[in-house]
Order: structure tokens, then sequence, then C-alpha cells
């Protein structure tokens, strides 16, 4: 069986330019999601003279670099790639922090702050907390979008920044969800991939039904086989341990032990065994600025604040479905956490150091404290003017229309748990391979010109799922997000589509604006660092 979709937006999201109203907002560039990549993309294109709006269905810019996710994830990159809109912002960063260089760890409100300055200063409008309502086509060209506050905009050129690709999915444009099978581009490290070894627990219930946190039977799935499920999603908290700053971490709002009765079956095999644990077995905990800590999903461990499955309908779902999926994640974790510091299958002294940390009383102020996104590290792909695969990451890497480099590991968090037999389960997804300098392709955030000709892609872009495992991290973002900006302001300027370009002109800017767009003779192209951040 197949599960990978490839598909295009249902007709019904679009329609003709004549529903317009006279009262629309012209605009030269829109920009949808202020994400990093969304608020780098409307930066540059505000700088190269264009009338630029960006659209946040939040209440807060910045994605998840202002959500918790407060890191660069240098440790896995190579500094040199990151440049341009990037590492000025680092710098600013810096700056803030007293500092004469960059700096790659920060905390969510300075984030914000530094975000919100910069859009300032390139007189970027930011239209907070409204979502798609209609997208309006002529033919290959987007001519506007309605938005569900009521605002129509119109715009020579449009740039989908959103983790989701909505805009592009409602576009027409196709699209991929899921894994890609090995066989599909030839990649050794595709489709469904199970851990080496399995894991001894209680697998089913009285009835013989599967516990919850488990998806389905190891025997329904073969290695290298497709499949719709992306790597898991969580929330990054912001944590202290400091009594000044402490904010209780609070209950699920209905607290449910059956979530987590797997993971009590397999905490009390291990006592039974002997097994010495720390909480630190299941919770990465990143040590930041002024008393914080990161609290993500632990890549490895068997269990963690990753929620497998319940990212599996995210992405096509509607924008209330996604409050649900939200809030069921929300649950999961709060539950998690609490499992951790009160179920009596787990040790004492794992409950001493659960009960032992809490929400920071400094950061997301007006959100009780959590954080305000979750943690959607893949969704949608463009099928665009060309596919990057593994290939192009890890041995063909240079590209002649380059337009910044990627360089991070190849990384993918688990997708799902799979019971092998009625007591034992294993988990299934991820991949973690050293990262290599490539060159990031024009023509992967550009659609195909038979679907649209005015929009630009640079966060769903046009990667197959291992590829996809080097992008998805802010810093790359922003460097796509820039190249989007200035291609999206020439295209609007001299009014072509954004696949016919000068690519080389483009190149000229990127490397006058100080983005690093080619290999630099003498320095690594390989990242070896296998270390990850310091932890708690």
């Amino acid at each position: 069986m197949k599960f990978l979709k490839i598909k295009a937006a249902a007709i019904a999201l679009c329609i003709t330019s004549s529903s317009l109203a006279a009262e629309t907002k012209e605009f030269d560039v829109v920009v949808y999601s202020a994400t990093p990549c969304g608020i780098a993309a409307s930066i540059a294109a505000a700088r190269q003279g264009a009338r630029v709006i960006i659209i946040e269905q939040t209440k807060h810019v910045g994605g998840l670099s202002t959500s918790g996710l407060n890191t660069a994830e240098v440790e896995h990159m190579l500094k040199w790639t990151i440049g341009g809109f990037a590492h000025e912002f680092y710098a600013r960063l810096g700056k803030y922090y007293g500092l004469e260089r960059p700096t790659y760890e920060f905390e969510s409100s300075v984030a914000e702050k530094i975000y919100l300055e910069m859009l300032k200063e390139a007189d970027v409008k930011v239209s907070y907390g409204a979502e798609f309502e209609t997208v309006v086509k002529d033919g290959t060209k987007i001519t506007g979008i309605a938005l569900t506050d009521g605002t129509k905009l119109s715009a020579k050129v449009f740039v989908d920044a959103s983790y989701e690709g909505d805009l592009m999915a409602r576009a027409g444009v196709k699209y991929v969800l899921g894994r890609e099978a090995k066989s599909k581009f030839n990649e050794e490290a595709a489709g469904i991939r199970f851990d080496k070894i399995s894991r001894t627990a209680r697998t089913v219930d009285a009835d013989g039904k599967l516990l919850p946190g488990i998806t389905a039977w190891a025997k329904d799935f073969k290695e290298g086989d497709a499949h719709r499920g992306t790597m898991n999603y969580n929330f990054r908290l912001t944590i202290t341990r400091d009594p000044e700053f402490h904010v209780p971490i609070p209950a699920p709002r209905q607290y449910d032990a059956k979530r987590y009765v797997l993971l009590a079956n397999w905490l009390k095999d291990q006592t039974a065994q002997n097994k010495s644990m720390s909480i630190r077995d299941f919770l990465d905990f990143y040590g930041r600025r002024n008393s914080k800590f990161e609290l993500n999903n632990k890549q490895a461990a068997i269990f963690s604040l990753g929620h497998f499955g319940g990212q599996f309908d995210w992405s096509e779902a509607s924008f209330g479905e996604r409050r649900r999926i939200f809030e069921d994640h929300m649950e999961y974790t709060l539950g998690l956490l609490h499992f951790f510091a009160n179920d009596s299958s787990v040790p004492a002294n794992m409950q001493q150091e659960m009960k032992a940390v809490g929400l920071h009383k400094e950061e997301f102020l007006d959100n009780k404290h959590l954080p305000y996104q979750l943690y959607v590290r893949e969704s949608r792909r463009m099928r665009g003017e060309y596919v990057v695969r593994q290939q192009d990451v890890q041995t063909d890497r240079r590209k002649q229309d380059s337009i910044g480099m990627g360089s991070h590991f190849m990384d993918c968090h688990h997708v799902q748990r799979l019971a092998v037999n009625e007591n034992e389960f294993i988990n299934e997804g991820r991949i973690w391979r050293k990262g290599h300098a490539y060159q990031i392709p024009y023509r992967s955030i550009t659609p195909l010109a038979s679907e649209c000709t005015n929009l630009l892609v640079p966060a769903a872009a046009s990667f197959t799922h291992v590829a996809y495992c080097t992008l998805r991290v802010e810093a790359t973002w922003m460097i796509t997000g820039h190249a989007a900006g200035i291609a999206a302001a020439t295209a609007a300027k001299s009014g072509i589509p954004v696949q016919k370009i000068n690519v080389a002109t483009l190149q000229k800017q990127l490397r006058d604006q100080k983005q690093v767009v080619d290999f630099i003779p003498g320095m690594p192209e390989k990242c070896e660092a296998l270390n990850g951040p310091p932890e708690f």
C-alpha cells in the first residue's frame, strides 16, 4: 500500500478574479506567515523598494524562534554557511546581549523584540490574527487573497513562508505529504525506517486493542516503503529551576492516565530489571540565558514530548481542526509532565527531578507562560521546478542557480510507534546523518510555471522528505526567505514570472548582501560534530 500523497488544493478554495472587491488593499508583495523565513522574505523585499505586508495567523511574529526554539542549531551546522539576513539577525541578538559577535542561543521574548524592530525599520506592515478564506487566481497568477477578518489583499507576487505551505496548496500548486519510498528517488534513507531494536512492554489492553501512543502493527509496514506520516510535533517549553522565576507547570484540563499506560508498563519492566533512570533519559533540557532552559523532544528516547501519530492529520486539516490538534498536543504534553511528576510507576528520583522544574515567568506572558506555536517540523512539500533529493545534499551538492547554502544534519525525529506483538513495540522514522554544505537551487522554491507564475515557496520548498530533514531549521529557512524576498521584489517590479527572473542578477544581489551563495575554498564542507546542545 502506498501512503505518499501528491495533490493540488481543492478548487473550491480558488475563485475567479471578478470576486475581488473594490476595497482590496494593494501591495507589491504579500508574504504569508511571519515565521523567520517570512520575516526574512518581507524585509528583503521591502529593502528592494517593494510595498510589503506580512500575514500572521497568531498574535506574535517569529514562528518557533519566538515560541520556545531558542537556538540556530549551529552545533549541527557549518557556521560559515550562515550569511545575509540570518547572520544579521544573530548579530543583532549578539549586540542585544552585549557581544561583538553573533549569538546563536537566545530567548523567545528577545527574538521577538529584534524581529519587530527589523520589520518596523523596513516599513513592513503586519496583519495579525486572521486566516485564509479564499485565494483568487487568474490563470497561473494569484491576484488576491481574502482573510477571515474580511481583509482582501492583492499583490504582484506572493511568498508562502508558512510551515504548512497553506497558500501554495490553496493556489492549486502540487505538493507532497509524507515520506517517499526508497525507490522513488533512489534515496538510501527514504521511507519506513524501523529502529534497530524493539522494546519490551505490554502493547494491548485487556480487550486486545492497541494502547494509546501505538499507531499500528509493525507487520503492516515494510522497510523503505512510502508512508503518509511526517516526523512528530511537540511544544518546546521554556522552563526553570530558579524559585524566583518558577511558575508551576499546570496539569492538563482533563488528565487521562490511560494515555501513558504503555510508558508505565515499560517503566515497570525497567524497574524490575533494576535499571537506573533519569528524567534526562526522556526529555532534552537545553541551557539558555537568564536561568532559562529549553525543553524538547529527546530525539533518540523511547518516550518523550513527541506526540507520535498526533501529527498525521495536521497538514490537511481546516484551521478549526488544527486548533483541536493543537490542544490535543498540549494536553499530551502537560499530561506527560504530570505523569512524570506523580505516577506511581515513575521512580522517585525522576519524580523529584520533574517536580523541581517550572515554567519561566518571563516568557509567553499573554499565554500562561506556554508557547504560542506547535513545533511543526515538517508538513506539505512543494513539487516544484526541481526536487532536491538526498543525493543533492550529500554528493551532488553544487547547483548553478544557488541562492544560499544549507549544511544542517539530515535530522528526522521518529514518526510513529508500532506494536511488534502483544509484548513488544518499536519506534519508526528516525534519520540521523552528518551534514554537508550544499547549494540550495532557486528552482526548489519556484512552482511549476504551468501552475503558478507569481508565487515563491521558500519554507515548504520542493524537497524530498529526506532532503527536507536538512532544510527544516530556522537559520536555513531565513536563507531561503532572504532569496525569495529579493526575487519577489524583482518579479513584482519587472512584471515577469518568478521562474523567468535573471538568476545571475539575483545571485549578485545576494552576494552584495552577504548571503553565502558559493562554496568557500578552504572552508570545511562536512559537519562532523555529533554533540548536542548543553544539557540540564
